[in-house]
């Protein structure tokens, strides 16, 4: 059994996150995993071990993004173009490096990692050269090839250190691709769904989600990311590209303090 005050934090936090997942285009793991590690605890309730967090995190990432992708589809906002050149690159990069993680020094991957993250949030803080509205997100012309090796090389990198990186994806869509800001963001939620989707499998066949938090977690992740993918499409751009620097600038500076604790 879960405590009924457990229950309701469960069910809010996850709730709020997938909002911020459905209204920014990103997958909520960078902040979900923080909030189920210390909000139980700050709260006087029992605190959820490492495991349980991380099998919970991508239970929410995984439910929010095809929530709000849904939602954003209907808004066409989705490129299937772009979903299909980079959704099978970045699950089959990711299942690679996830594989090869084994032999390779993980303190020396997420020094690169998080030098990546730095590069995409510092893009972020770069004007976009052109923002525009498109109303078929299928025409929009992008590089495949360039797209297919961005999303290998995330992806890759990614698996090794065990992030999904989509914030680090949406700058690179963004100043790399240049792609509408909307497209991105609608598009990323579908791209964090399939590099969740093996993840999810991987854990729930090995017994690492707990059950009745998930459920928890399912009912809150659906409708907030629903309700922040409405929010979304009423949101400037400019906004919305704002607000998305701040919180991958976050995510940067947390790797990186993450990196230079371990190296003490």
């Amino acid at each position: 059994m879960i405590e009924p005050g457990l229950a309701v934090l469960i069910l809010f936090t996850g709730f709020a996150v997938s909002c911020l997942s459905g209204w920014l285009g990103i997958g909520g793991g960078i902040v979900m995993a923080p909030a189920l590690l210390y909000l139980p605890p700050a709260f006087g309730f029992h605190a959820l071990d490492m495991r349980q967090v991380a099998g919970l995190t991508i239970t929410q990432g995984l439910f929010a993004c095809l929530s709000g992708a849904w939602r954003h589809d209907r808004h066409r906002a989705v490129s299937r173009r772009l979903v299909i050149s980079m959704g099978s690159a970045i699950t089959v990069a990711a299942l690679a490096g996830s594989v090869v993680s084994r032999r390779v020094a993980n303190e020396a991957l997420m020094v690169v990692f998080s030098g990546l993250a730095a590069v995409a949030a510092l893009l972020m803080w770069f004007p976009k050269a052109e923002e525009f509205e498109v109303k078929d997100p299928d025409t929009c012309r992008f590089n495949v090839p360039l797209a297919v090796s961005i999303a290998v090389t995330v992806g890759f990198l990614g698996g090794l250190v065990g992030q999904g990186g989509s914030f680090i994806l949406i700058p690179l869509m963004l100043h790399v691709l240049r792609l509408p800001t909307r497209v991105v963001i609608g598009s990323n939620l579908a791209l964090v769904f399939l590099s969740s989707l093996a993840g999810f499998a991987g854990k729930a066949m090995t017994g690492q989600v707990p059950l009745l938090p998930a459920v928890l977690l399912v009912l809150a992740a659906v409708p907030g990311a629903q309700v922040g993918s409405i929010f979304s499409h009423h949101t400037r751009p400019r906004w919305l590209r704002t607000t998305l620097a701040v919180v991958i600038a976050f995510a940067a500076a947390g790797m990186i303090a993450d990196v230079m604790y371990r190296g003490q």
